[in-house]
């Protein structure tokens, strides 16, 4: 059997292989490490995207399941339907919704004035501390979700036909009299996003 001189111990090739084994093995451990945290972060990405989308369909849901009747005035006076769609200063969407809690009792209504639009590829809820519009008061808003590039909406009438506008031109000036005009039945929201593509998602009004 033949022996190391000097005893035991490793030779320069035994100390280079064993170095080029534990490499070898360092690098497989550290590239499914790798794999383990990419997989986690965009199991994290996925779940808040998710989370977001759903923030945005329970937040619709709940305001317009809660529409009221009540119509407001705006910071000139004028009467604005309890329901109204268009793309005036950005809103596409707006509505008097009932049921705003009121933990601190404060001094104020239940009702309470929402309002819906795209800006800058985020949908936006806006809000406003009073129902009826005030000079120089601004709505808060807040961003519920992003990667939004268009909000459409369609309305079911009380005679089953799909409007694209609320109210309709032809009750317009009928609104306008004061007249008493039937609410949709249902709402459409069609939702463009750069990440679900679109989403259409529909629903009923109270009543």
């Amino acid at each position: 059997m033949r022996t190391r001189p000097g005893g035991s111990g490793f030779t320069l090739i035994e100390l280079l292989v064993a170095l080029a084994i534990f490499g070898v093995l360092a690098m497989l451990a550290y590239g499914g490490l790798s794999g383990v945290l990419n997989t986690r972060a965009l199991t994290e990405e996925q779940a808040d995207a998710l989370r977001d989308l759903q923030l945005a369909y329970r937040s619709l849901s709940r305001d317009i399941g809660n529409w009221v009747p009540r119509d407001i005035r705006d910071e000139f006076g004028q009467t604005r339907p309890a329901l109204s769609a268009g793309e005036e200063l950005g809103v596409v969407l707006a509505l008097t919704r009932g049921g705003w809690r009121n933990p601190a009792e404060q001094q104020r209504s239940t009702l309470q004035r929402v309002a819906y639009g795209v800006r800058e590829k985020q949908l936006l809820r806006s809000t406003w501390l009073s129902l009826d519009s005030v000079p120089g008061v601004t709505p808060q808003e807040r961003a519920l979700l992003d990667g939004v590039t268009e909000l459409r909406l369609r309305f079911l009438d009380s005679g089953n036909v799909w409007q694209e506008n609320w109210p309709p031109q032809g009750q317009a000036a009928v609104t306008a009299a004061n007249a008493i005009v039937p609410p949709p039945r249902a709402i459409e929201v069609l939702l463009s996003t750069e990440r679900w593509g679109e989403l259409r998602w529909l629903f009923r009004l109270p009543g």
